[in-house]
């Protein structure tokens, strides 16, 4: 019943953009805060972004600082991650994800969606 359905993923090319999407359905998405993590091959899940209920406050990795930006728009029940100046070590798949506060916690999200590939080549 509660589903978070990620879109937007795809091939491009070093330098190049991408904008995310995440739909959610069977919550009610303004009660959650939402973040954005990431999974590599051979790597741990890692942080990406997060915002609040409100998307007022927002929390970004060190690696997304200044080249991505989240988003959320409650009337639509969505939330975006717009990717900017693409790098190959962006490569991996991205899986959003509803909890009860702005965290890079993994532990503090309580739904995930099934994740959407992007790859980036140099």
């Amino acid at each position: 019943q509660r589903q978070l359905v990620e879109s937007g993923g795809g091939l491009v090319q070093a330098g190049d953009s991408l904008r995310l999407s995440c739909a959610a359905s069977g919550l009610t998405f303004s009660n959650w805060a939402m973040g954005w993590f990431r999974q590599a091959p051979g790597k741990e899940r890692e942080f990406v972004a997060a915002i609040n209920w409100s998307g007022d406050y927002t929390n970004y990795a060190d690696s997304a600082k200044g080249r991505f930006t989240i988003s959320r728009d409650n009337a639509k029940n969505t939330v975006y991650l717009q990717m900017n100046s693409l790098k190959p070590e962006d490569t991996a798949i991205y899986y959003c994800a509803a909890g009860s506060r702005v965290t890079k916690v993994i532990m503090a999200y309580n739904y995930w969606g099934q994740g959407t590939q992007v790859t980036v080549s140099s």
